[in-house]
């Protein structure tokens, strides 16, 4: 019993289990401390610490989280993981080979599938590899104020020197926090040390600049010159306006996804969408995968209304072009070089294509002065565009989420600045009020 908590353990035969106990009877004999956590002597703790570098935690902690990690959750985690472990390094050590060793520390060291498919590291790694187990830091170091500050000036640094942006501390936070729960869960701390160490946290932005959102006007003819420049992909562009589909929903779509009548209103039933990782970090070893709705449970969907313009874009897409498999709208049909890829079709429209052509339509079917600023600077912000539409409009609030696949707290917070039905309208009544105010009293 320690602190009021029972904790018990399990061995194969008796003797090992009074060997354990003898150990336990020693510690106590000795007036030494016990971990609240663990049930251990501080003894026993302090050892598997001093033991243990922050590198071997990383590598424990992403080898326990991989499988229940999506393929660009663990990109990103890794990406921190290796941030950290270039900061975290012996007073006076410096990597021979900064670039080699990243990429070892990405594409083995913290790549759990890549060292279930091989025992041994690539030959071009060894170095790398051999030198950071010999540079970094202990565990027992890290878990002082001291280390924890080290830790967070490497993530708020990036490689040329500067200063990291909010979103991007916020995201490699994650990357040292979790390592640490993690070692508070396998008894190699009391506690997690970052709680005892006060960082300013920078302030992320997440309101949308108004700058990027177009109006319906500028929205048409950007959708007019992609259907000009690539017809294919009109449709794509056209749900991310007309439906405020993320890209990567969009890239999921189906046939049966749609009800597309012959006129007026139809419906999206969103269930999937495909994200891009890289094939370092699928479990099939593809590009991407196909993943639930972003905060949404496996099988949850979202159901949206499909503009009479969208419908008409759609069923002028189902008319013309054939489907990838499974259905798919929005796929890859040309190779390197433009030559045609034969069909079935297997692969979601590549984002560089949809990148490409989004910059020639803004060159296209914007003035040189627009073109030249924020507005519709990424085909994300066509997503904006219509979210802020919904809302310019007076459908309610959490009518408005419900499609967009947000709360409602995070939509006021995020589109608030985009209301710009709702200003002029503000602005009128207090014209209106000091008009029918003047030569009254009081």
């Amino acid at each position: 019993m320690v602190g009021g908590k029972r904790f018990g353990s399990s061995f194969a035969n008796a003797k090992l289990a009074d060997s354990f106990r003898s150990v336990l009877m020693q510690a106590s004999s000795r007036g030494e401390a016990f971990d609240l956590a663990t049930g251990r002597p501080m003894s026993e703790i302090t050892a598997a610490r001093a033991d243990r570098l922050w590198v071997q935690l990383a590598r424990e902690f992403i080898d326990e989280r991989w499988d229940d990690f999506a393929a660009r959750h663990r990109q990103s985690t890794v990406d921190g993981l290796v941030t950290l472990t270039c900061g975290l390094l012996r007073e006076g050590r410096q990597p021979p080979d900064l670039k080699m060793l990243r990429e070892a520390l990405t594409h083995w060291e913290f790549n759990t599938a890549a060292r279930r498919r091989s025992a041994e590291p690539p030959v071009e790694y060894r170095e790398a590899l051999r030198w950071i187990a010999a540079s970094s830091l202990p565990l027992d170091v890290i878990a002082q104020p001291d280390g924890i500050r080290a830790g967070m000036k490497a993530i708020s640094t990036t490689l040329d020197g500067s200063r990291a942006s909010a979103s991007t501390v916020a995201r490699k936070r994650a990357a040292l926090s979790g390592p640490l729960r993690f070692a508070v869960e396998k008894g190699y701390l009391s506690h997690n040390p970052m709680r005892d160490v006060r960082v300013k946290r920078q302030q992320t932005v997440e309101a949308i600049d108004p700058r990027v959102v177009v109006n319906p006007r500028q929205a048409k003819a950007l959708l007019d010159a992609v259907r000009e420049i690539e017809p294919t992909v009109h449709g794509f562009f056209a749900l991310l306006y007309y439906a405020a589909l993320r890209p990567a929903e969009a890239r999921a779509i189906r046939k049966d996804d749609l009800t597309l009548p012959e006129s007026g209103w139809g419906q999206i039933v969103l269930h999937s969408s495909y994200q891009e990782s890289g094939s370092a970090w699928t479990d099939a070893g593809t590009h991407g995968e196909e993943r639930h709705l972003k905060h949404r449970s496996d099988r949850d969907t979202r159901v949206i209304p499909a503009h009479p313009e969208l419908v008409k874009a759609l069923r002028a897409h189902l008319a013309t072009y054939e489907l990838g498999v499974s259905g798919r709208l929005f796929v890859t049909r040309t190779g390197r070089g433009g030559h045609p890829i034969p069909a079935p079709w297997q692969n979601p429209v590549s984002m560089s294509t949809i990148y490409r052509v989004w910059a020639r339509a803004r060159e296209q079917a914007l003035t040189p002065e627009e073109a030249a600023s924020p507005l519709a600077r990424r085909p994300y912000d066509l997503r904006h565009a219509a979210v802020s539409t919904w809302l310019s409009a007076g459908v309610d609030s959490t009518q408005v989420a419900a499609w967009a696949g947000h709360s409602v707290a995070v939509l006021m917070r995020v589109y608030a600045s985009s209301l710009h039905g709702h200003q002029v309208q503000a602005m009128r009544q207090i014209e209106a009020l000091i008009e029918s105010s003047e030569g009254t009293d009081g």
